[in-house]
């Protein structure tokens, strides 16, 4: 199976375009609480977005999936969980869980009305892996490499491919026949580590799903080629596959 392409978008128009190009989801990100202190000094994008504008991104999305990824459990996860909801989500991903009650306090919340997506990034939610997915009503999960590289003190978030540990975890998961993925890929050719590579690991580890990373949303400025840079992945995809 081909993997789910996954791609952050921050507009309408932007999300029109990654849909258009063969985006299997877009992703609406309003992570914001201790992300900043969590990534000071890294190269990494804080979210601007707001969640009343849930709802314009899902007006404009006809076959693509929206993902809402919501910030971490807090006072107003509720509320956030019933908005996005109300909008249109049809998925809701958890970022940085630590323990199983955070999980179940999740599913409960949004109680079947769509998919639920926990993001694994953290050291906690590591160690209580085996326990975590124990726990009924997990859709999907995610493995996130930088906040979870960030968490153990690695120097570099593909130490945890390299190390084993994303193997472990996807044993973990698979055990449990819950779909999962993990990290991102830049365009074909381009990456600290070669995007060819790392969609190598995918299929090697069975993963589900990806996320296009930050130069895939360069290419949304460019007439169709964005929808090039897609069809390089797919190609990528089914050499290794063949």
């Amino acid at each position: 199976m081909p993997l789910n392409l996954m791609m952050l978008v921050d507009d309408p128009k932007a999300a029109i375009e990654a849909e258009k190009a063969g985006v299997n989801r877009v992703i609406f990100d309003l992570e914001v609480i201790n992300k900043r202190e969590r990534q000071r000094g890294r190269n990494t994008v804080i979210s601007t977005n707001s969640i009343e504008d849930v709802k314009s991104i899902t007006e404009v999305l006809t076959t693509s999936e929206l993902l809402v990824r919501i910030n971490p459990m807090h006072a107003n996860t509720e509320y956030e969980v019933n908005k996005v909801l109300a909008d249109g989500a049809d998925i809701i991903m958890l970022p940085m869980i630590v323990d199983t009650e955070d999980v179940k306090t999740f599913i409960e919340l949004v109680d079947g009305r769509a998919k639920t997506v926990l993001l694994l990034a953290t050291g906690q939610a590591l160690a209580r892996l085996t326990d975590i997915v124990n726990i009924n009503g997990i859709d999907e999960i995610f493995i996130g490499l930088n906040d979870l590289h960030i968490s153990l003190e690695l120097d570099f978030m593909f130490e945890l491919l390299s190390g084993g540990i994303v193997e472990y975890m996807t044993q973990v998961i698979k055990e449990k026949n819950i779909p999962y993925g993990f990290g991102g890929i830049a365009r074909i050719g381009e990456g600290d580590l070669p995007a060819e590579y790392i969609l190598g690991e995918h299929y090697r580890l069975g993963s589900s799903s990806v996320i296009l990373s930050r130069t895939f949303k360069k290419a949304i400025s460019n007439k169709n080629s964005l929808a090039k840079e897609i069809k390089r992945v797919r190609d990528v995809e089914r050499n290794i596959s063949s």
